[in-house]
C-alpha cells in the first residue's frame, strides 16, 4: 500500500492538501499535491499533529470527512481524492 509521512512542525494546510505553484518560465499555475493527496488509497502518518495551527487544522476537515478536497486556487477548480487512513499523533499538554 501507498504511504506518506509528514510532521506537523512548520506544516501549513497547503502541505497537507494541495498548493498552487507558478511556473517561472511559462507564468502558468499548476497544482502540487500535499501529503493527504499523495497518500490516496493508502496511509498518511502525521507526527506532531498538535503543532499544526488551528486554522490549518480546520482546512483538512473536508479531507478527513469527505475523503476529497475541493480546490479553487489560481484559476484552477477541481476536486482531489484523499481516501487515506490517517494516523495523527500528538503530545498532550
Amino acid at each position: 500500500p501507498r504511504s506518506f509521512f509528514t510532521t506537523g512542525v512548520g506544516t501549513a494546510s497547503a502541505g497537507l492538501t494541495c498548493a498552487a505553484v507558478k511556473n517561472e518560465s511559462s507564468k502558468e499555475f499548476h497544482l502540487e499535491a500535499g501529503a493527504l493527496v499523495l497518500a490516496d488509497k493508502g496511509v498518511c502518518c502525521i507526527d506532531e499533529f498538535g503543532c499544526i495551527r488551528e486554522e490549518d487544522r480546520v482546512t483538512i476537515h473536508e479531507a478527513l470527512e469527505q475523503q476529497t478536497i475541493s480546490i479553487a486556487k489560481a484559476g484552477i477548480v477541481c476536486k482531489l481524492n484523499t481516501r487515506a487512513t490517517v494516523v495523527a499523533v500528538m503530545n498532550p499538554k
